[in-house]
């Protein structure tokens, strides 16, 4: 399923598109998930060319024996008849404070005070109300503007003249106004389910820190930047963004807004897999993430709680959705992070690696989240009783790095925040040598590329880790999980606060950040330490800026279209390069992709290439896949559609 990040311009407006431009007991059991009854969703409407799209996925239950099931997955309920409603704080409807927190060894609040800023776009009229719904459904302390606890802000700083909407009325009148009201309406909705689970998700994790949501006047980079400025401006220790864009696509004075030492930034690293490859719409990795300076969040799949909500194992989040990633087409990694012992087995050279570190992402385990501007009634809870359907309203299940993220940041806080590291990634990687004990390390899954649907029952990948590696990142570890590092699942997830605790540098290379670099230039790589029995190349050959011509960008707005489609794209070294086009088709009811003619392999040399597909077959309207595959090194892909 696919959630696409429309960024790059359209083919009639950019002829460059697609160049760069609860308490468990011992007799629990868990309730299956049913074949087709449930299904995922993106929060966030497809973004305009040069905005953000905000990484909340939820879980909908869309059969009325799926509302009437326990879900979704992850925790495990007593096998008994329900005598009373379900609710969310009885682990109906998804994870809970209380299960965070025992997953993964947290306490609930900090050593000393802090302040976590959320950035997001619009408004929420009704977040403090569903924040206080939230604290009053799972006995949380209350967190309110009265007690200073939370506090709404525009990026101007202003907590009176507040983006749109200003009240749920304002919203409601434009969700039937004129069609260009309507679609701020609804970029508004989706947002404000974004800001609903960076709040409510940020408070279950520190129950002592104070919130500031600093909310951007829509989602364009340049307002979500000001955002940023103004959350580093009211002293926040951590900041928390949940959502991104191409980074080819954010400009250099708005790159800089996330350059602030000693205040601990994460970002989420997408849900659309390495290189966003599930979005349709082109390669490319995410900003904020990809950004040196900050701390990049990754996405996992919890495996049912054990009793007490006992951590049970996690795996890379990949099937119905998937965690984001992949190397930097445009900065350096930070010395800390090429210093990691498996580094020359990723597979991005000296180029920055995403993800830092991970967190619970897939919609499948995710938290339960009230939010009374919901779109929709999917997320209404029914239940039976004396043979009369009631319903829960305004509470869903959500996932997404969206979760990720605010957990992370939050986990920052509980240890006390940056302490005197500049970039507190460099925490996170001191602990993966020296204190390992206070990480989970992910060492199963992949977020690479599966040409297959996933599996409707358990909205798992149907591909083997190993084929969506071999597919998206040439079996590196930029995209398949191992022992110790790795690209999807970063240094791995918390188990306590230790390995966030700012401690001792242990090399003298990573006490200072090395500044990001958009020309990202070779640098020592340490010997590889292979996790797993198979050595892994180092990739070396890189093919950067695939693209189509501007006459085969012309031709596309024609029709017919022949398969001799022109493409360029640069090398920096010579080498052979196997070129395949394929169109996506829907059989027997499922999405997959079937390759034009056969696969051609070219002759290119240094430097900038200009070069065409064999063939003049018409081709139908469709979506396409031109992929390129330099012998040697990663593929590149590129999306285009005709009609």
């Amino acid at each position: 399923m696919s959630r696409p990040l429309r960024q790059l311009a359209s083919l009639a407006g950019c002829a460059l598109a697609f160049l760069p431009c609860s308490i468990a007991l011992a007799s629990e059991t868990v309730a299956p998930l049913p074949e087709s009854d449930y299904t995922t969703r993106a929060a966030c409407q497809a973004p305009a060319f040069g905005e953000a799209a905000c990484m909340t996925v939820q879980l909908i239950p869309i059969t009325a024996e799926a509302r009437r099931r326990n879900h979704p997955l992850g925790i495990a309920h007593r096998a008994v008849r329900r005598s009373s409603a379900p609710t969310p704080a009885g682990g109906f409807l998804g994870l809970r404070p209380q299960d965070l927190h025992a997953a993964y060894s947290l306490p609930v609040s900090a050593t000393s005070e802090q302040t976590i800023a959320l950035v997001d776009a619009y408004n929420d009229p009704t977040a403090q109300a569903d924040l206080k719904t939230y604290d009053e459904e799972f006995g949380l302390p209350a967190c309110t503007t009265a007690n200073k606890c939370f506090t709404q802000i525009s990026q101007t700083g202003s907590e009176t003249e507040l983006p749109f909407p200003k009240t749920t009325a304002e919203l409601k009148a434009a969700s039937k106004g004129s069609t260009s009201e309507r679609k701020e309406a609804k970029g508004a909705i989706g947002w404000g389910t974004e800001i609903s689970l960076d709040v409510q998700s940020a408070h279950a994790i520190c129950e002592s820190c104070r919130i500031v949501l600093v909310e951007a006047s829509n989602p364009a980079n340049a307002n979500l930047a000001a955002a940023e400025r103004r959350a580093e401006a009211v002293g926040a220790n951590e900041i928390s963004n949940s959502w991104g864009s191409p980074e080819e696509l954010v400009g250099s004075s708005e790159r800089e807004a996330f350059n602030h030492p000693k205040t601990v930034i994460t970002a989420s690293a997408g849900d659309d897999g390495y290189r966003d490859w599930a979005s349709g719409e082109g390669e490319f990795t995410s900003f904020p993430a990809s950004y040196p300076d900050v701390v990049a969040v990754g996405g996992t799949r919890l495996k049912t709680l054990g009793i007490g909500g006992a951590w049970q194992g996690e795996t890379v989040w990949n099937g119905d959705g998937a965690s984001g990633g992949g190397c930097s087409t445009l900065f350096t990694a930070q010395p800390w992070q090429q210093e990691a012992a498996d580094w020359a087995s990723v597979g991005c050279g000296a180029n920055r690696a995403v993800n830092d570190v991970s967190a619970d992402a897939d919609p499948y385990t995710g938290i339960v989240i009230r939010d009374s501007d919901s779109p929709g009634k999917e997320c209404q809870e029914e239940y039976e009783e004396s043979g009369t359907l009631h319903t829960i309203p305004e509470w869903c299940t959500y996932g997404g790095t969206s979760l990720a993220s605010p957990i992370i940041a939050s986990v920052f806080a509980l240890a006390g925040g940056a302490g005197e590291v500049a970039y507190p990634a460099q925490t996170l990687y001191r602990s993966l040598s020296a204190a390992p004990a206070g990480l989970h390390d992910v060492t199963v899954g992949s977020n690479g590329f599966c040409g297959s649907t996933f599996d409707q029952e358990t909205g798992l990948s149907t591909c083997s880790e190993g084929t969506e590696a071999a597919a998206s990142c040439s079996s590196t570890f930029a995209c398949l999980a191992a022992p110790g590092y790795d690209g999807p699942s970063g240094v791995g997830t918390p188990d306590g606060v230790s390995g966030f605790i700012p401690g001792a540098v242990t090399s003298a290379s990573a006490t200072t950040s090395q500044p990001s670099s958009e020309t990202p230039t070779p640098a020592p790589t340490p010997a590889p330490v292979a996790p797993t029995p198979v050595a892994v190349p180092v990739v070396t050959i890189q093919l950067r800026g695939l693209g189509l011509t501007t006459s085969a960008l012309i031709a596309l707005a024609r029709h017919p279209v022949t398969s001799k489609v022109g493409f360029s794209f640069t090398l920096n070294m010579p080498v052979t390069v196997r070129m395949m086009l394929a169109r996506r088709v829907r059989s027997h009811g499922h999405l997959r992709w079937v390759t034009i003619g056969h696969a051609t392999t070219i002759a290119a040399s240094v430097g900038h290439n200009i070069k065409r597909l064999a063939g003049s077959r018409h081709l139908p309207t469709g979506l396409y896949r031109l992929t390129a595959t330099p012998r040697g090194g990663g593929p590149r892909t590129i999306f285009f559609h005709i009609g």
